[in-house]
């Protein structure tokens, strides 16, 4: 029984605080005055009246009702039922505000208006909530006041205060106030099932079924949850229904339907909630970056993306959605029918209700069945203290990985629900019955929905019988107000009610009901059934295979063999038992072979067996999760304290010892959930007879006996009766029981926690464990006690002086445990004390018997450890730490483990680390003895290294590894190595520091390509002495001089000729003879620097002449070196001299083009105005369009503003920067008017030549000097840039020539970043044109590029669904950033095909700037598609031109902080795209550009070290010495490497390289054009990487060799190629490689010189083109070509090799026609593809003894042809064809005809430049022919071959 109402309140409008800010409320009047013992007056009701603040209205509102909910200390819940309405502001308060209010218009000018309503609220203060109930009493209240009708409020009030119902039991109580009025309250049969009324199905209307399960499963998770809706009862009423669903589980924590406006904070409260917000408010909830916010008006859910809600596992997810669309759209189900049945209709909503209450009561039913018998009972008494065990319920549901109910039984939910419903002995309610007796209909109605729906009705009907137990309900009788009652202008203010007749009728009341006897309703308390044990589940790591009987028979086997000491036998089996305790069932298995064993008293074993046992032991624990969900530990525990051996004298070693290095060990909550489970069992074995307690299992129950739950369920029905002695007794064993088995777990705790060497502390890494409640380690150590002692000082907040101390941070752990254990389980103060007094003894007792172990364990022989394998070594690369013992561990990529691809296991390996002063080297071995054979290797440059840091390991099965590192590497590579336990810390850190010193040197003198040879010692001091030491010098001096004579170059102006070159060797210039135009006019102080140090001068501006700049600009006719240095005049450009002391701009080249009218002092001002001083400057010229590429940095913020400068502008000083942008101008028209086009075009070569009328027409810009705004660039330029195509699209994205370019385009068009170019605008006068674009920069390159590592070289395996490689792939944006480039290129390719210059002038002009330019020439110029073309587009553009190599590579301490930044890797993906698309146009493979991407961070060479030419002339490694390219074994330059390979092997050569003559390559841009490089995830294993060729290539030779001399006795050729093992390149050659180095081969047995490959294959090349021009007017007329005048942009090309005796290669070239965009050039002379299997002969390529081409002389007066010739001494003939490819033949010539063959003479018409030995005459009975040899020893050759023949016959 209980009050209906506790409190009645009146709460008002609070006029005295009505100046302030913010108007309040007031309580005016409750009663009772008196706080109630039981439950005290709620404070903070009269926020909650009016949860938007308490305003003052000009209107008059209807009456309101809510109901609040407010939360007391206690966690009891209030409901506050607000009945407001709203009264005018009396007289009294007008007049009593009067003053106030006057002051406050005279201050703030507020005008009040003429009458005002404030509202008052009529509150009931409840613990029930009867929300009718309350509407209607508070209803009657105001209609006695609104309608004055004669009854006294306060006897309304003083009967509602005394009013007791009933809180449960299904009974009906009528209630009347004393107004006429009747109402019955009917009361649930059982209150634990909440009470929902309409809410749940309100809910699901609001807000649909999808979105209710996401608040479900987050209030479940413990996520924070906001309603909104403009009603506050709407806000109740969701509340309410979230609450309903629930059930069984109960919410605690924060819970406000309505929260005031004034409370808003709470929302930012880091702990869950369920709050309901007005829409008022709704502003103000947007800024909550974790709250789920449910808008019930607008029926949405929003969740932030920050929020991560974990939803139902699958299929429960799907089945319950299924359901409850089956409950709310019943029609759903016969939508499509054709006769749909006529009586389906919804269900009313209160019976929906329960419906969709039923279906979350189903759901729970099975997310939690089976959940009593992973109940432990630890008490029986005084009372029930039961805990769960969580791991073996995801065990045995095998839900471990599964997110949310993890959550869930985490939550404090759950354990509310645990501490409810776990005692055995209670009142049971309709889930207690669902889970004993319907969990087998639940599976067995699973799939069948409509089943399943039978069962929710059912369930349905008893939830609505709880709340309506009877059918008809007495009518209510309650008056209501007069319609329109609030209305009335005139009505009376609540009045002010007597307190003292309200008290004395509560006191009357509370009198009678003392005298009343109390109402005593026997509670129905009954044993709560366990129901049916979950169910048993298929391993899901395991299958039928690994599951099988046979495996585990072999594992039975094995552990027989073991015991019987036939351990040769044991041995052959332990391959495959390791392998089979992959699965539970195996592990199960051991563990009970193992206690059948253990049993029969075989406890002792030899150390063979213990070793093997051990070993087992260890698998078994290695594949166990630290949760143990399957308790496997759980079942070894006991085990690894029987097993031992005896290494002396009363000294045995048990398998604790060697077992201690896994997770579950560390993990508290697996100990605690033992000590539980052993604790039940003893507890239990207290209340059976002696002869069951005898034979104890450590199962949860035995056969024939109860369970503990059952046995408990008794004694707490008996507990009543027992008299108190008995009960004090039976209290006392059970506490003494578990303080027994406290003090054995502490014994158990010291075996596996203290190291068998205990005077070394192990800990290596602390972080894994952090808390010990965790149980989420993903890395664990060696031992757990440094973790202990670092979060129990974390906790105690100080650092232990003796925190290293083993046994001091083990005692704390224990000391954690107990504590925790103890106070759950009642173990008293006295005996908790006496623990904490004995487990140091226990510690220290067992570290004394440890010592006495491990002293006579290191007399036994050690383990053989395999033999460390050395690595090979480059010439130079010197070992600086020899190699560490090492496993190296799996990553995320699974290749190499046997994973999704299948194969064998090859890591881990183990082996050893090797540093040397080049490579980091992994080499060794695999530990799966299947692939044991296998030499296993990884390595890469130590340059290459971008992140090292510490990780931890799992325990291995043998040797302990705690110690590990991570290394990544910018070649796409990742070592995970775990340090052996013979490898000390210090050992660790020595080679971390040498690592470390090695990859970030002082300077880059101190990288290995300029220490290799030197010495290890040399490496560490700097101060060696120095090669070059001259030359180094002469250049310090060089670069001193010109800086400080640069300020003083250009005073007075003087013709001057600088020293002649003719002092030069021939050998080193080819173009001496060629004109270079130098414009120079120096002073006398330049005379001066050239007179003092001229030798030397020379020798630098001769080397500057051989770069790669000054060969490129003469090859494309930019300019020339004469001996008169005279300027040509005709010529547009000129070579500058202006920088060649790198004093104008330090990053450029030393000599550089320029307009011829432009003088070298204007360049020195104009230079200024850009980054860097890097001015524009041509690096390229169309030879077609003549239109020319230029180059520079972007502007400065005070070039920008004189560039772009307005006339009318005011100028704080003189007009230096209009003049500067004058001269700008001039530049850029003077580069305009070098172009042909522009003088076709206009005839003038002055600006002011063009009218307006002209500039107007044609749409060019005018002065951008003279503007102040650019906004109007060409749309179809900007919009092409932004990847926005205009129709119709060209085949690559583009836009159509017709619609992107203008009928006239500009002359230049000036490529910038779009943020520099702000604010600017066109003028209507120019003749170039700027396209603002936006462009990436370098920290997106980089952010892009760890992504793009993470993706491709993972370091471990992720479960996330959302993180798959090409998820990965496609948030790293790599290809993104491919695509912009390759958009931008495309884009200016156009413009310089089309007769537009471009100038790229971006950023700093190194990085994007670079990109952009190198790909425009290799896209435009076929020249640079070849091998040494590329390579003197990479000098020029990316060295001359200052790309940052050592400061993007981070190669120096002081770049470190800048990270490394693949700009150049960037390009080469880019030039690997364009390669994929156009197969034919390179010259040079695939494999060239990995090789140059992967040695350009591996400073092997210098090529790439630096920043600019300048600092490499500083450093004196520019130029070498002329011997030292002689016979080096060090090769310092990547390019003379490349040569040196290229001479031996094909590897960088492209066999289908054909180009076209002039062709301009237009490659597809868009991303899924682009495929991602092999590069970033190809991998040998057994090799390495192959871009260091001595090592790979020495390593293959010797083993080919020896291989082909067991050819003829090997039965099969097949080989297994492993991935990411072989190098496939070699173990599987393409073709003409294979037929090359055949043809090597053999030529070295036969003793022969071996030609070079090169050489054949340009024979075999020459040889076809021959044939082809001999050929071609044969097929002039083919079909194929007539075609080929089509257009065509992608050609492949087909190889066909025919292997037989005289074998040839033949390389005939087809043509893919397309229609794409336009080409120029046409094709001519091809062969038709019908004619490709023509050379296929059928068996008379069997008999050709000698074949080739011979002239012929036709009969009279017919000419000389080329024929070829088939001597064939099988069927005696001489037969010719019109072509080697064809199979018709032309003639024959009978060998028994011949009668002579001889030398011939030349007759008329016979080939011309020919020998005359080269004829010879063939006589027959017939006829007399002439032929003639290609030479005289062919001719010789088949003289004689035809005369054997004869002589054969």
């Amino acid at each position: 029984m209980a009050r209906l109402a506790d409190y009645f309140v009146v709460v008002g409008y609070d006029f005295d605080k009505r100046a302030s800010s913010e108007s309040q409320g007031q309580i005016l009047q409750r009663f009772p005055e008196k706080d109630w013992e039981d439950n005290p007056f709620p404070q903070g009701i009269e926020l909650f009246c009016q949860p938007s603040g308490w305003q003052l209205l000009s209107e008059r509102k209807p009456p309101t009702f809510f109901v609040a909910v407010l939360t007391d200390i206690n966690s009891e819940r209030h409901y506050c039922a607000c009945f407001t309405f709203w009264e005018s502001v009396g007289d009294l308060q007008t007049q009593k505000s009067q003053p106030r209010e006057a002051a406050e218009d005279e201050d703030h000018g507020i005008v009040q208006p003429t009458q005002l309503f404030a509202p008052k609220s009529l509150v009931l203060v409840s613990r029930l909530d009867h929300t009718e109930v309350f509407r209607n009493c508070l209803s009657l209240m105001y209609t006695v006041h609104i309608d004055h009708l004669n009854v006294q409020l306060e006897t309304l009030i003083g009967n509602l205060l005394t009013c007791i119902i009933p809180i449960a039991g299904g009974s009906q109580r009528t209630i009347t106030l004393g107004a006429g009025d009747r109402q019955v309250i009917q009361t649930p049969v059982n209150d634990s099932l909440p009470v929902s009324g309409c809410s749940v199905a309100l809910l699901f209307r609001q807000l649909g079924i999808l979105n209710v399960l996401y608040l479900f499963c987050a209030a479940l998770t413990e996520q924070k949850i906001l309603f909104l809706s403009s009603s506050y009862q709407r806000l109740s009423d969701a509340c309410r229904g979230i609450l309903s669903i629930l059930f069984p589980l109960k919410y605690s924590f924060t819970y406000v339907p309505i929260l005031p406006g004034k409370l808003l904070e709470v929302l930012s409260s880091p702990t869950p909630f369920i709050i309901g917000v007005n829409s008022f408010f709704r502003s103000e909830t947007q800024e909550l970056l974790d709250v789920i916010i449910a808008d019930l008006d607008g029926g949405t859910v929003t969740v932030p993306e920050c929020v991560h809600v974990s939803l139902l596992p699958e299929p429960l997810l799907h089945q319950t959605k299924t359901v409850l669309s089956m409950v709310m759209d019943p029609e759903l189900q016969y939508a499509d029918y054709a006769f749909p049945p006529t009586l389906i209709q919804s269900s009313a909503l209160k019976i929906q209700d329960k419906e969709i209450r039923a279906v979350f009561l189903w759901l729970f039913a099975q997310l939690f069945q089976g959940y009593r018998w992973c109940l432990h009972i630890i008490r029986i008494h005084p009372e029930p203290v039961i805990r769960f065990h969580k791991a073996a319920f995801l065990g045995q549901g095998a839900l471990t990985e599964d997110d949310f109910l993890n959550k869930v039984l985490d939550g404090m939910a759950f354990a509310g629900f645990v501490s409810e419903r776990g005692p055995p002995y209670r009142a049971t309610d309709l889930f207690d019955d669902l889970m004993a007796n319907d969990m087998e209909r639940i599976k067995m109605e699973e799939g069948h929905p409509c089943k399943i729906l039978r069962h929710i009705k059912e369930l349905a009907e008893h939830l609505f019988k709880n709340e309506n137990p009877y059918p008809s309900v007495a009518m209510h009788k309650i008056q209501k107000p007069t319609e329109g009652s609030h209305l009335r202008i005139h009505q009376k203010i609540f009045p002010f009610l007597d307190e003292v007749a309200v008290q004395f009728r509560i006191d009357h009341a509370a009198s009678s009901q003392k005298s009343a006897p109390p109402v005593v309703k026997p509670e129905k308390k009954c044993l709560v059934l366990s129901g049916p044990p979950i169910a048993a589940m298929v391993d899901r790591n395991g299958s039928a295979l690994a599951n099988s009987a046979r495996r585990l028979e072999v594992v039975r086997n094995c552990i027989t063999y073991i015991f019987e000491n036939k351990l040769l036998e044991a041995k052959k089996l332990l391959p495959a038992v390791l392998r089979a305790l992959k699965s539970r069932v195996a592990r199960q298995c051991l563990t009970q072979e193992l206690n059948l064993h253990s049993q029969q008293n075989r406890a002792v074993l030899d150390d063979q067996q213990f070793d093997y046992i051990v070993r087992m032991m260890n698998c078994t624990l290695q594949d166990c999760s630290h949760m143990d969900e399957h308790g496997i530990a759980a079942a070894l525990l006991p085990l690894v304290t029987v097993f031992c051996r005896k290494l002396g004298a009363g000294i045995t070693q048990f398998a604790y010892s060697c077992v201690q290095e896994h997770s579950v060990w560390m993990n508290m909550q697996f100990w605690e959930a033992m000590f539980y489970s052993d604790v039940q069992n003893h507890i239990r074995a207290l209340y059976i007879e002696e002869n069951e307690s005898c034979d104890q299992d450590y199962g949860e129950q035995m056969p024939g006996g109860k369970s503990a739950l059952e046995i408990a369920a008794v004694q707490r029905r008996l507990w009543p009766t027992l008299c108190k002695e008995k009960q004090l007794e039976l209290v006392q064993k059970e506490e003494s029981t578990v303080f027994s088995q406290a003090i054995h777990y502490a014994n158990r705790m010291s075996y596996l926690l203290l190291p068998l060497d205990t005077s070394k502390n192990r800990l290596l890494n602390r972080s894994g464990l952090g808390d010990v409640e965790s149980v989420s380690n993903s890395y664990v150590t060696n031992s757990i006690a440094g973790s202990m002692a670092e979060s129990y000082d974390t906790e105690s907040g100080f650092e232990d002086a003796e925190g290293s101390d083993v046994a001091n941070t083990v005692v704390r752990f224990i000391n954690r445990f107990v504590d925790k254990v103890c106070t759950e389980s009642g173990v008293t103060n006295e005996h908790l004390k006496t623990l904490h007094t004995n487990i140091p003894d226990i510690v220290q007792m067992h570290i004394e018997t440890l010592e006495a172990v491990h002293r006579e364990s290191k007399r036994l022989p050690p383990i053989q450890k395999p033999k460390l394998l050395r690595p090979s070594l480059l010439v130079g690369e010197e070992l600086v730490m020899d190699g560490l013992r090492v496993n190296l561990m799996s990553d995320g990529r699974d290749e190499a483990t046997g994973g999704v691809s299948g194969g064998l296991a090859l890591l881990p390996a183990e082996g050893a680390i090797f540093l040397t002063t080049y490579r980091l080297i992994f080499k060794g071995t695999p530990t799966d003895p299947l692939v044991g054979e296998q030499v296993v290797t990884r390595s890469f440059p130590i340059a290459s290294l971008t992140k090292e840091k510490k990780i931890s390991f799992h325990a291995q099965m043998e040797q302990y590894f705690g110690e590990g590192l991570q290394l990544r590497s910018c070649t796409f590579q990742l070592m995970k190595i775990a340090f052996d336990e013979e490898v000390s810390s210090d050992l660790v850190e020595l080679f971390r520091k040498h690592l470390h010193k090695l990859r970030y040197p002082q300077q880059v003198q101190g990288t290995f390509a300029f220490t290799v040879g030197q010495s290890a010692k040399m490496l560490v001091e700097p101060k060696s002495k120095e090669k070059n030491q001259s030359l180094k010098t002469l250049s310090k001096n060089l670069m001193k001089n010109a800086k400080k004579t640069i300020g003083r170059q250009y005073v007075t102006r003087k013709k001057y000729t600088p020293p002649t070159w003719e002092t030069r060797s021939g050998a080193q210039f080819a173009t001496d003879e060629d004109d270079i135009s130098i414009s120079e006019e120096p002073d006398q102080s330049s005379l001066t620097l050239s007179s003092t140090i001229k030798s030397s001068d020379r020798q630098t501006m001769s080397n500057v002449v051989e770069r790669a700049c000054c060969r490129d600009y003469q090859r494309l006719g930019l300019g020339t070196l004469s001996n008169s240095l005279t300027r040509s005049k005709n010529e547009p450009f000129r070579i500058s001299t202006v920088n060649r002391m790198y004093t104008v701009c330090r990053s450029y080249p030393g000599l550089l083009i320029v307009p011829q009218s432009i003088q070298d002092p204007t360049i020195q001002r104009i230079s200024r105005c850009y980054r860097h001083n890097r001015f524009p400057v041509v690096c390229w010229r169309n030879s077609r369009t003549k239109a020319v590429l230029l180059r520079s940095a972007g502007l400065h913020g005070k070039g920008v503003a004189g560039f772009f400068k307005s006339p009318n502008a005011p100028t704080a000083g003189p007009s230096q920067t209009d003049s500067t942008s004058l001269e700008q101008e001039k530049y850029l028209q003077a580069i305009i008017k070098s172009m042909p086009s522009y003088s076709e075009a206009t005839g003038r070569n002055t600006l002011s030549g063009f009218s307006s009328a002209q500039m107007s027409s044609s749409g060019k810009w005018g002065s951008i000097r003279v503007s102040n705004r650019m906004s109007s660039y060409n749309p179809d330029i900007g919009t092409r840039l932004a990847g926005k195509d205009i129709p119709p699209p060209q085949a690559n994205g583009g836009p159509s020539e017709t619609h992107f370019l203008r009928q006239q385009r500009a002359y230049l068009y000036i490529i910038g970043d779009k943020s520099q170019l702000k604010g600017t605008k066109q003028d209507p006068f120019q003749q170039w044109e700027v396209v603002p674009i936006e462009v990436f920069d370098v920290r997106q390159v980089k952010n892009s590029f760890k992504k793009l590592m993470k993706a491709c070289v993972p370091s471990s395996v992720s479960n996330e669904s959302n993180m798959t490689f090409y998820r990965c792939l496609e948030d790293s944006e790599w290809l993104c950033l491919l695509h912009k480039v390759l958009q931008v290129s495309v884009l200016v390719v156009e413009l310089l095909d089309s007769s537009s210059s471009v100038m790229v002038s971006l950023e700093e002009g190194w990085d994007i700037t670079t990109q952009v330019v190198s790909l425009v020439q290799l896209l435009s110029d076929p020249y640079y598609r070849t091998m040494e073309g590329f390579r003197l587009l990479v000098e020029k553009e990316w060295l001359s031109f200052g790309h940052r190599f050592s400061h993007r590579g981070a190669q120096t301490l002081a770049s470190q902080s800048s990270g490394f930044t693949p700009v150049f890797l960037q390009f080469l993906d880019c030039v690997h795209q364009i390669h994929l698309q156009f197969p034919m146009e390179f010259e040079f493979s695939q494999y060239y550009l990995k090789f140059l991407a992967y040695h350009y961070v591996s400073n092997r060479f210098r090529t790439f070290l630096l920043d600019c030419d300048c600092e490499r002339i500083e450093l004196g490694v520019m130029y070498e010495e002329k011997g030292e390219r002689k016979n080096q074994t060090v090769y310092k330059s990547v390019w003379d490497y490349i040569d040196k390979l290229n001479k031996k092997t094909p590897i960088f050569f492209n066999y289908m390289f054909s180009p076209e003559d002039g062709e301009v390559l237009k490659p597809y841009s868009h991303i899924s054009n682009l495929k991602l490089w092999d590069f970033y995830t190809y991998e040998t294993l057994s090799e390495g990487p192959s871009y260091d060729w001595e090592l790979v290539h020495g390593r293959y030779e010797q083993p080919d060799e020896s291989d082909r001399q067991d050819t003829a006795s090997q039965k099969s050729q097949r080989k297994i190629v492993w991935p990411c093992y072989d190098n496939r390149s070699k173990v599987e050659p393409d073709a003409i490689t294979k037929l090359l180095q055949e043809l090597q081969s053999l030529e070295v047995e036969l003793g022969l010189v071996s030609e070079k490959w090169k050489d054949t294959w340009d024979k075999i090349k020459a040889t076809q083109r021959t044939e082809t021009k001999l050929e071609s007017r044969h097929s002039l007329f083919s079909p194929l070509l007539l075609s080929s005048n089509l257009i065509h942009q992608r050609r492949t090309q087909g190889l066909y090799l025919q292997e037989s005796v005289g074998s040839s290669i033949n390389l005939l070239e087809s043509e893919n026609i397309a229609t794409s965009t336009p080409s120029g050039s046409m094709a001519s002379g091809r062969r038709s593809t019908s004619t490709l299997y023509s050379q296929f002969q059928t068996s008379e390529s069997e008999h050709r003894s000698l074949e080739g081409v011979l002239y012929k002389k036709g009969a009279i007066l017919k000419p000389w042809k080329p024929r070829w010739f088939v001597l064939d001494k099988t069927k005696h003939q001489l037969r010719y064809y019109e072509s080697k490819i064809d199979k018709d033949c032309k003639g024959v010539i009978d060998l028994a005809e011949v009668e002579s063959v001889n030398q011939g003479n030349p007759s008329m018409g016979a080939p011309k430049n020919i020998d005359e030995k080269a004829f010879f005459d063939l006589k027959t009975t017939k006829r007399f022919y002439n032929f003639c040899a290609p030479d005289s020893h062919n001719a010789q050759l088949w003289i004689d071959s035809i005369q054997s023949c004869l002589s054969d016959a």
